[in-house]
């Protein structure tokens, strides 16, 4: 990076994170250069159409729909890449990486899938890639991964990072709506896409968890290898036992250590109404972070939108500009280019307590037979909360189909699911069971 002070920034892709880096860049100008000593002068603003850039009232004379004039610009040395999606944004930010210029990132699916290879490219030219807001919106996780907890080895990471998620969720729980008019909704108030499958199939949290995993741990994570399950098909039913049991759902993107190994996942569980991550609502994001010295630490804040992703966006650039974050990205051995792919531990492969609700015929013995199927699997009751049938529900000769919600003990993924398919396999069961796991406060282990 020249000492110059004076630092050209070209912004790719000006929409709702696009704009608000713009309009930071430009309004907040002066604020920057009296805090970092440093002039970061927007030179380009790469587009091919600027409707939404005049509606925001930029300077126009900014405006360029060829990124090959940005890129052979010598002044630029940093580039911003906010087009999103894996195609076109691979190769602008290869182009502007083999072209000398830092880039700055906030695609999350760019990075969970093509992450080590453009570190690589970074590093073969003299560059480096940051992509602080591609994970949690303005919640600065990914430098207290590899900054604020340095000098920690971590044991674990469990995250809301999902904010339409959240917010559904948190609509299914206050309000006891289903899933459909829950997204509806979010859809309503902009907080959900008209095809939110990404977000509600858990994809764009799995592209989370894969950045924060490789971060914290240190590896290389096969994107493919990750466990997904979202909130799509998720039953207002089991919400409602959870409240009864004391537990709330949320969408959880997970990283642990289990043995010598990592397990990277995302699924919707069951956690205690005490826990830190139950009180996190609406479209909010929280992560908390377990290190082997610090313990539990907690990051809280927006995790999407144009200003708070711009914001994290800017903190790249000022990083980037000042040369610190190239010592970061030149020493340090975590970033997953430095390091070999990583098979992850299966998840079938991972204990847990688990929920369970299954339809059961109200007949002497049901209850024993699905209690002794569970047994010989290795798993035993924690506790049964069965409905009583209502009088006079019709032919005795007619089976009576009732929930019944049954907690297990800690069990082997493979084991449960096993049994479950077993006890859904019976006469005296009806419908396919819910199964979710109960996520517990995560054992510190301070040194």
């Amino acid at each position: 990076m020249k000492q110059n002070r004076d630092i050209a920034v070209a912004v790719i892709g000006c929409g709702t994170v696009g704009g608000a880096v713009c309009e930071i860049l430009l309004r907040d100008r002066e604020l920057l250069a009296k805090k970092t000593g440093t002039q970061l002068r927007l030179k380009y603003i790469v587009d091919r159409v600027f409707t939404y850039a005049r509606n925001l009232q930029l300077d126009d004379t900014l405006f360029e729909t060829e990124l090959d004039r940005a890129l052979a610009d010598d002044e630029v040395e940093i580039v911003v890449e906010l087009v999103g999606g894996t195609t076109a944004a691979k190769e602008i930010t290869e182009r502007a990486l083999r072209s000398g210029k830092h880039v700055v990132t906030a695609n999350k699916a760019l990075l969970a899938h093509h992450g080590a290879e453009l570190l690589a490219i970074a590093r073969q030219n003299g560059v480096s890639l940051a992509f602080e807001a591609a994970v949690g919106g303005g919640i600065p996780i990914l430098r207290a991964l590899y900054d604020g907890l340095a000098a920690n080895e971590i044991d674990a990471i469990y995250g809301i990072v999902n904010g339409t998620c959240n917010y559904i969720l948190t609509e299914m729980i206050d309000k006891e709506e289903s899933y459909e008019e829950a997204l509806w909704a979010a859809q309503s108030k902009g907080l959900a896409e008209a095809d939110p499958t990404l977000d509600v199939e858990g994809i764009d949290s799995a592209h989370k968890v894969a950045i924060m995993g490789a971060m914290a741990f240190g590896i290389q994570v096969d994107f493919d290898q990750i466990e997904v399950k979202g909130i799509h098909d998720l039953q207002q039913e089991d919400v409602m036992y959870a409240d009864t049991l004391g537990y709330v759902i949320k969408l959880l993107a997970i990283a642990t250590r289990v043995g010598e190994g990592i397990s990277l996942r995302v699924r919707p569980a069951f956690i205690s109404r005490d826990h830190a991550l139950a009180w996190v609502s609406g479209p909010f994001n929280a992560v908390g972070v377990y290190g082997h010295s610090t313990g539990h630490t907690m990051y809280y804040g927006r995790g999407a939108g144009g200003a708070p992703t711009a914001s994290a966006v800017v903190s790249d650039i000022i990083s980037v500009a000042s040369g610190i974050y190239q010592v970061y990205f030149d020493r340090f051995s975590y970033w997953p280019d430095k390091n070999p792919p990583t098979n992850l531990v299966p998840v079938m492969e991972t204990y847990s307590r688990f929920y369970m609700r299954t339809m059961v015929d109200d007949t002497p013995g049901a209850l024993a037979r699905i209690a002794s199927i569970l047994g010989n699997h290795g798993i035993s009751l924690a506790s049964v909360l069965q409905d009583e049938l209502p009088e006079n529900s019709g032919a005795e000769e007619q089976p009576h189909f009732v929930p019944v919600v049954m907690t297990l003990h800690p069990a082997k993924e493979e084991n449960v699911l096993s049994a479950v398919a077993e006890i859904d396999a019976l006469d005296a069961t009806d419908e396919k069971s819910s199964v979710i796991p109960i996520v517990d406060e995560h054992p510190e282990g301070l040194t």
